[in-house]
């Protein structure tokens, strides 16, 4: 997934990155391990495919965290508030229903990331990494029609990291050959550029390793199919979602496997696993569920809190229900920002421009028509957009209105009422996405004081929201204040386990003029700290490397 350039330690692990997430020999893209808690309900008992003492909890996190650095510099690594709030809106009652079901045992819990990253790619797949990190591609977003087949992909790859799947394949692979893996990693380095390079090189693996381990992939495949059906259900999403997601994959790989789905081949749709999602339907509880229902599980305080990048949602900052309505929105902005063709950006806003056009196509239209730099147009869609908004996608309409108003070029002055309005509903939301846009609104309004406050509150209890420190530190810079600016950009990198460069800042903080650093001693008390936390934390970095 991710293209950083770096020595040969950090290359091996993105290419078994890759390998996790690509290659049916090496299971898929998944996560820990298998054994399920005593406490999951009999129905869910499943054969245990190994206990995983191999590798730690710690030692998987570790390794999750190496690979999670390399992601977050990523040119295709997205963090995007508004996609953000939604996925977390889906994310958050599956980790809660894993946790209630025992599939997530406390230690998993606290030690875990249980972090999503969202990828710019356009094909259809889903990934868990050592760790507990876990991301979605772009293109799962745009294909999905329905909350519950988002919910369903995302509780078979949470499933993959409760039953510590990835600690059990890479435990096996060590009892193995050696050589096997340096072979599937550089065939999957290769596949970056050339897949038929990357089978040519791979023939010689599989034909020596594919009755073995294939199985393994399979049973574990099998498994989190199980587990994530319960954690679905017991999250109150409506189970069928699993069936329409299956028979919508393997009709994609039927008509068009081009390489566009590698969530087909990383987890192989055999009739078997088809009919055994069916045949679990009519054990859960009829009537139409869209998404997670009033009193489903949802993690609560002193336990491990979902995260987006870092962040850790608090329990006050729940999402609201998620509705289909929310999710076709988000899907067509899925689709608009996975796509990278003017050609596609036009049809979409000429779409969006018939008299009959759904809200999908109104947001697709206006999100295209700011990436054609036709702002005034994108406003006016935006605004259409809104007026058709019902309770449930009116903060959706309202954000991307903002956001558009927001771009260079766009008519700022003559909307700027309608701006402030937004901009003090925003800032008091408790929304991610409300807090990061209406603070750039404030800053464009020059309302600095209260959008500063409002984030520092913010970032005290989200300190790892690279993004909101990156925003923080754009309205210290323009209040004149370079030494909290220069911190929070420090406190940015260091959200991004860049602990290198967190240094670097916190060292240019300390080295400002003695009147900047005058006027702020306690946050220069706060910087001089820092810099011996992440310096330690750098070293510890370069050893694990």
């Amino acid at each position: 997934m991710t293209r950083c350039a770096r020595p040969a330690g950090p290359l091996a692990r993105l290419a078994l990155m890759s390998a996790l997430a690509l290659s049916p020999l090496l299971l898929s893209n998944t996560g820990p391990g298998v054994a399920r808690a005593q406490s999951a309900p009999p129905a869910s008992v499943l054969p245990s495919l190994g206990d995983g003492a191999e590798l730690s909890v710690a030692a998987e996190r570790r390794l999750g965290d190496s690979f999670a650095r390399d992601i977050y510099r990523d040119p295709d690594y997205l963090d995007d508030p508004v996609l953000g709030d939604y996925l977390m809106a889906v994310w958050q009652p599956l980790l809660g229903a894993a946790r209630t079901r025992g599939d997530v045992p406390p230690e998993l819990a606290e030690r875990l990331a249980w972090e999503l990253m969202i990828s710019r790619d356009k094909r259809v797949n889903a990934f868990a990494l050592p760790g507990g990190y876990l991301g979605v591609n772009l293109g799962l977003l745009a294909v999905t029609d329905t909350p519950q087949e988002l919910a369903s992909v995302l509780a078979h790859e949470l499933s993959h990291v409760s039953q510590r799947h990835i600690a059990r394949m890479i435990a096996r692979q060590d009892r193995g050959a050696p050589w096997l893996m340096g072979a599937m990693i550089l065939a999957l380095l290769a596949a970056r550029a050339n897949t038929e390079v990357a089978s040519a090189a791979m023939v010689g693996g599989q034909a020596v390793a594919a009755q073995t381990q294939l199985k393994f992939s399979r049973d574990m495949e099998r498994e989190a199919d199980r587990v994530g059906f319960g954690v679905l259900s017991g999250a109150g999403f409506d189970p069928t979602g699993f069936v329409t997601m299956f028979d919508k994959l393997q009709q994609a790989a039927r008509h068009n496997d081009d390489g566009a789905f590698p969530y087909l081949r990383s987890h192989p749709l055999t009739s078997e696993r088809i009919a055994d999602m069916q045949a679990r339907l009519p054990l859960v509880s009829s009537g139409p569920r869209v998404g997670p229902l009033a009193g489903s599980p949802v993690a609560t305080a002193g336990s491990a809190l979902p995260t987006l990048g870092g962040l850790a949602l608090r329990p006050e900052a729940v999402a609201p229900p998620v509705t289909t309505a929310w999710h076709v929105l988000m899907s067509a902005r899925a689709r608009v920002l996975a796509e990278n063709s003017p050609d596609r950006w036009r049809a979409w806003l000429q779409h969006g421009l018939r008299a009959g056009a759904t809200p999908a196509d109104l947001y697709a239209a206006a999100l295209s028509a700011h990436r054609l730099r036709q702002h005034d147009q994108g406003l006016a869609l935006a605004q259409r957009l809104a007026s058709q908004a019902g309770a449930d996608t009116r903060w959706a309409a309202d954000a991307l209105w903002m956001e558009l108003w927001l771009a260079p070029g766009a008519s700022q002055p003559p909307l700027a009422d309608r701006a402030v309005a937004l901009r003090d509903a925003a800032l008091a939301s408790g929304q991610r996405s409300g807090l990061l846009l209406g603070a750039q609104v404030a800053q464009a309004t020059g309302a600095l004081a209260p959008a500063t406050q409002r984030l520092n509150d913010w970032v005290l209890t989200h300190p790892r929201d690279a993004q909101a420190w990156q925003v923080l530190a754009q309205l210290h810079q323009a209040q004149g204040q370079r030494l909290r600016a220069l911190r929070a950009e420090g406190e940015a990198r260091a959200a991004q386990l860049d602990f290198g460069s967190a240094a670097e800042h916190f060292k240019a903080a300390q080295a400002l003029p003695a009147a900047d650093r005058a006027a702020d001693p306690m946050e220069l008390a706060i910087v001089d700290a820092r810099r011996r936390e992440v310096e330690a934390q750098a070293r510890d970095a370069l050893r694990e490397d």
